[in-house]
C-alpha cells in the first residue's frame, strides 16, 4: 500500500478514485503518564511518555487508513493529512485522524 501526502504517486497513473477515507484513534493517557508529563512540564524538557502515546496513536490511525483503503479495493492513498486534537474535560484524551483519498494506481 502506497501512502503519501502528495496528490499523485510519481511515475504512476491514477486509474480509479475510490473516495475519501479516514483512520481515527482516540487514546486515553493513563495517570502514570500524566504525572510524568506534569513533572516534565514543571522541570522542563521533552515528555517521552506523551511522545510515545502520540507516536503510537499516529501509527494506529495510519494503519486503520490503510486497512480501510484495502477494504474498498485501493492500492494507494494520496493527499494524506493527519490531525491531532486533545479531548476530555481534563484534556487527557488524544484524538488522531488520518484522512486521504483511496485510489487505484497502475
Amino acid at each position: 500500500m502506497i501512502v503519501t501526502t502528495t496528490n499523485s504517486v510519481e511515475g504512476k497513473k491514477v486509474l480509479e478514485y475510490k473516495g475519501i477515507i479516514f483512520g481515527e484513534v482516540i487514546s486515553g493517557v493513563d495517570v502514570i503518564k500524566d504525572i510524568a508529563a506534569g513533572l516534565t512540564n514543571f522541570f522542563g524538557g521533552r515528555s517521552k511518555s506523551y511522545e510515545g502515546e502520540l507516536i503510537q496513536a499516529r501509527e494506529e490511525a495510519l494503519k486503520e487508513l490503510e486497512d480501510r483503503a484495502s477494504a474498498v479495493g485501493a492500492n494507494a492513498v494520496i493527499g494524506v493529512d493527519i490531525d491531532y486534537e486533545v479531548l476530555g474535560q481534563a484534556g487527557n484524551m488524544l484524538m488522531v485522524t488520518a484522512s486521504g483519498t483511496a485510489v487505484v494506481v497502475e
